[in-house]
C-alpha cells in the first residue's frame, strides 16, 4: 500500500517554536523507518504493508505531538495487495506517456 499523509501542529506552544521543526521530526521518523518514501511540499508518501506503514504514521504523529498540544493528520491510502514498488512505478508510467524518461 501507499499512504500519502500530512501531519502538522495546529498550534505551537511558544512564539519561537516553528511548525517546520515539528514536521521535520515527523519526516525523520519516516526516513528512519527504512520503507520507501518521499516528501514534497504538501505530503509525505510511504510504501509498505498495512501494519508497518500505519505504525510509521502513528510514530510520526507522536513526534509532532511532542511539539504541540494539538495536531492535524490528513491521510490518503492506495491499498493494492500484491504490488510493491508502486511509489516509483506510478510516476514512471505517467512519464512514459508524456515522453519523459524514467
Amino acid at each position: 500500500m501507499i499512504v500519502a499523509f500530512s501531519v502538522a501542529p495546529t498550534e505551537t506552544p511558544t512564539a519561537t517554536a516553528e511548525m517546520a521543526d515539528a514536521v521535520a521530526e515527523a519526516v525523520r521518523v519516516v526516513r528512519d523507518s527504512g520503507l520507501p518514501n518521499e516528501t514534497n511540499a504538501m505530503f509525505t508518501l510511504i510504501e509498505g504493508e498495512w501494519d508497518e506503514v500505519m505504525d510509521v504514521v502513528k510514530k510520526a504523529t507522536e513526534a509532532v505531538t511532542a511539539h504541540s498540544p494539538r495536531v492535524s493528520v490528513v491521510l490518503k491510502a492506495d491499498i493494492r495487495p500484491g504490488y510493491t514498488g508502486q511509489l516509483k512505478a506510478k510516476v514512471d508510467a505517467v512519464n512514459r506517456r508524456i515522453g519523459q524518461p524514467d
